[in-house]
């Protein structure tokens, strides 16, 4: 097994761990955020129903960042995802960082989240 495949089967492992405790409700739904080299995916989810009702990227359009790898642009995704979930009336989130470490763009954008209202 070469390093990318063990560290993808590691994440993976951390996911599963994680998503046996970690359950969003209506009342608390879950931010998942997902990160490859490029971009930064996140979504608020509630699981009871299984529907995504907010979601952002460094893809969308309303999302401002000239680089869509780094920090900054998690940023602007963290505080992207915030407007949109106060929008709709959703203050209080349960964070899955989905088997990433907290450090670096997970972490970015969980604060600017944090900064723009919501709370993790």
């Amino acid at each position: 097994m070469d390093v990318s495949q063990k560290r993808r089967v590691s994440r993976l492992k951390r996911q599963a761990r994680v998503r046996k405790k970690i359950r969003g409700t209506s009342e608390c739904p879950r931010l998942s955020v997902f990160r490859s080299a490029k971009h930064i995916y996140a979504q608020i989810i509630d699981d009871v129903t299984g529907k995504t009702l907010v979601a952002t990227s460094t893809l969308a359009s309303d999302v401002e960042a000239p680089y869509s790898g780094n920090v900054g642009a998690a940023k602007a995704v963290g505080s992207s995802i915030a407007k949109k979930a106060l929008a709709q009336d959703i203050n209080n989130v349960v964070f899955d960082r989905n088997g990433f470490l907290y450090q670096g763009r997970i972490q970015a954008l969980a604060d600017a989240a944090r900064e723009a209202g919501l709370k993790l």
